[in-house]
């Protein structure tokens, strides 16, 4: 089982309930998120041990999310295609994937890890330039990330145990 599986049962995201999070109105919020898990972080200043609140909310937004919303009207746009390539991407062990995404994803991926560590830094120093620079160059990683997940997607949408998925 990949990571990927792993991570996605955790959110409760197996079978139909990956349309939910297909929905654009999860994705873009879902994917907004991060600026705002960082404040909340950083409002340790202003609030101290209360800035477990927003922390937790956000947290709880974070999990909940892909299960809040109904499945979209239509998976025929980027946003949807970007969750339907990470299920895809979720269940290569399952149903073949072509090649030559994996390098690419790997590649992302660390690139996505390196931000964190800006992050994480940033945050933990309460300094704002590394903080940016981390929440910048993870959305960079991010954003090439999902438009390669459309790509896997539009790679596999004939495959009869995904085709029923784009309408």
């Amino acid at each position: 089982m990949t990571l990927e599986k792993k991570i996605s049962r955790v959110f409760g995201l197996e079978g139909q309930e990956w349309l939910k999070h297909a929905n654009p109105a999860s994705f873009w919020t879902r994917f907004a998120v991060l600026p705002f898990l960082a404040l909340g972080i950083w409002s340790r200043v202003w609030l101290g041990w209360y800035a477990l609140v927003p922390f937790a909310l956000i947290l709880f937004w974070i999990y909940i999310n892909p299960k809040f919303f109904k499945e979209p009207k239509s998976t025929n746009n980027w946003a949807s295609k970007t969750v339907l390539g990470e299920k895809v991407w979720s269940e290569r062990n399952e149903t073949k994937v072509p090649n030559h995404h994996e390098m690419v994803i790997k590649i992302l991926t660390f690139l996505q890890a390196v931000g964190g560590l800006f992050l994480f830094f940033g945050l933990y120093r309460l300094s704002v330039w590394p903080t940016l620079m981390g929440i910048v160059i993870i959305y960079l990683g991010k954003m090439w990330f999902l438009d390669r997940m459309v790509w896997v997607f539009e790679e596999m949408k004939e495959h009869p145990k995904y085709k029923k998925l784009l309408y």
